[in-house]
C-alpha cells in the first residue's frame, strides 16, 4: 500500500463556521448602526451651531461698519446684497459670500429686536418647528 506524501487538509469553511461569523457580523450590526445614525444628528446640530456662530460674526461686522444691524425687514440678506428697504447702510459692503442653509435645508431666522438678546439667529432644528427637544430643539445664538 502507498502512502500519501502529504496528509490530507481541510479546503475551506464548512457551513456551521459560514453561519457562526454571519450571527457575529449580525450581532455587531445591531450593536453599532444605532450609535452611528445618533451621530448624524449630533453633527447637523453642531453644523447648525457653527453657521449660526459665523452669522452672528458677521451681523457684528455688519454693526461696527453701519452702527446697527440690519432691519429685520432686511433680514440676513443684507449681509450678502446691499439692502433696498429699510434705512440704507452708509457703509455696507458683502460680510458672506451666500447665506447657508441650515443643515435640514431651511434658511436660518432672524430676529431685531432679538427676543432672547439684542439680536437673535436661529434654527428651527429638525422638525423645522419652534421648540422642541432633543434633535427637533432650536439651535441660536443664545446657546
Amino acid at each position: 500500500m502507498r502512502e500519501r506524501p502529504f496528509p490530507r487538509t481541510p479546503r475551506g469553511f464548512t457551513l456551521i463556521e459560514l453561519m457562526v461569523v454571519l450571527v457575529i457580523i449580525g450581532v455587531l450590526a445591531a450593536l453599532i448602526v444605532p450609535n452611528v445614525l445618533d451621530r448624524t444628528d449630533d453633527a447637523r446640530a453642531t453644523a447648525a451651531r457653527t453657521d449660526v456662530n459665523n452669522l452672528v460674526q458677521a451681523l457684528k461686522l455688519y454693526k461696527l461698519d453701519n452702527l446697527r444691524y440690519p432691519g429685520a425687514e432686511q433680514g440676513l440678506q443684507a449681509l450678502v446684497q446691499k439692502p433696498g428697504t429699510g434705512a440704507p447702510p452708509a457703509n455696507w459692503r458683502p460680510y458672506l459670500d451666500k447665506l447657508p442653509a441650515d443643515p435640514w435645508g431651511r434658511p436660518y431666522q432672524y430676529l431685531n429686536p432679538g427676543v432672547r438678546g439684542e439680536i437673535d439667529v436661529f434654527s428651527f432644528g429638525a422638525d423645522g418647528q419652534p421648540g422642541g427637544e432633543g434633535k427637533d430643539a432650536d439651535i441660536g445664538s443664545w446657546q
